[in-house]
């Protein structure tokens, strides 16, 4: 069973910082993608920034150069460094990860895992 473990969240002021960290294990052979989305009050989940095989990343633009996204896959931990943070990136925040999971037997399965959320917020 594949677990993530999210930390890092909490209150900051506007123009602020915070890191987030996602670790996940379990019985991972491989790690094909790992992001972040996240959800407001009264709105609909959303992507935050992704990062795939061969380091490729992309942001939602609300965030682009102020929001980076890096893995360890030593690890398998994804962060989010936020930077410059405003009151509209108040949200629950949600780590994702597409991973292949290996069996005693060999058999292999690709599947989506979701993280228990951490809660950001951004006073003005």
């Amino acid at each position: 069973q594949v677990q993530l473990v999210e930390s890092g969240g909490g209150l900051v002021q506007a123009g602020g910082s915070l890191r987030l960290s996602c670790a996940a294990s379990g019985r991972i052979f491989s790690l094909n993608a790992m992001g972040w989305y996240r959800q407001a009050p009264g709105k609909q989940r959303e992507l935050v920034a992704r990062i795939i095989s061969g380091g490729i990343t992309n942001y939602a633009d609300s965030v682009k150069g102020r929001f980076t996204i890096s893995r360890d896959n030593a690890k398998i931990t994804v962060y989010l460094q936020m930077d410059n943070l405003k009151p509209e990136d108040t949200a629950v925040y949600y780590c994702n990860a597409l991973l292949t999971t290996a069996t005693p037997g060999g058999a292999r399965y690709e599947n989506t895992y979701w993280g228990q959320g951490t809660q950001v917020t951004v006073s003005s």
